[in-house]
């Protein structure tokens, strides 16, 4: 049993892949499940809350909190959930910006953000598109061995793109969360700034 509180649940999150030329991308691993909420979940900590609050403003809600990279640091993950209603269904959570929060000797700090784009402390993450991202559908779990899984995908089709899932998994070796290629297995590197080709994957 992971140490790890299951505050709230997303939804199953299909991978859709739309240009005008079409294109073909595998769907987030099958193992993936929802994260659901546990019968008579605990409040979240007063501390755990406020540092959520301090990172995305008092509308904030806490998904999850523990070692969720098990590399020993308690971490946040706190989303900014999508207000308007969408005309048409979307399955899995939509959020305008989620943020992971890590704490370093008593002190919590951002590692990593989703907001118009995927950002770490290196810059922006491999795969965020180009043109700015108004809401996201969230799919996440807590794999035993790998920890946080997240999978983002764009709402709406950003301008001059298409829509892509991209996968964030803490990597172990460098220690911050990065993206994913296409098969949601090799990592990618970031980019100071989104006006170079390597920021966007190829199709």
């Amino acid at each position: 049993m992971t140490k790890i509180t299951l505050i709230a649940a997303s939804g199953i999150v299909a991978a859709v892949c739309a240009s005008s030329v079409g294109c073909s991308q595998p769907s987030p691993p099958a193992k993936q499940v929802a994260a659901t909420a546990a019968p008579f979940a605990p409040a979240i900590p007063a501390d755990i809350q406020i540092a959520a609050d301090n990172a995305l403003g008092t509308d904030t809600d806490v998904l999850l909190f523990g070692d969720l990279a098990k590399n020993g640091h308690q971490q946040i993950l706190a989303i900014n959930r999508v207000k308007t209603t969408s005309q048409t269904a979307m399955s899995g959570t939509l959020v305008m910006r989620l943020a992971v929060l890590e704490n370093e000797a008593g002190t919590w700090k951002e590692i990593f953000r989703c907001e118009d784009h995927l950002k770490n402390a290196k810059g922006f993450m491999g795969g965020t598109p180009l043109s700015p991202v108004t809401g996201w559908r969230l799919q996440y779990e807590q794999d035993a061995q790998k920890g946080l899984e997240m999978y983002f995908t764009p709402m709406a089709k950003p301008a001059g793109g298409y829509i892509q899932t991209i996968g964030v998994r803490w990597n172990p070796a460098l220690k911050r969360y990065q993206s994913l290629d296409r098969n949601f297995d090799q990592f990618l590197g970031e980019v100071p700034a989104l006006d170079t080709p390597q920021s966007q994957l190829h199709q």
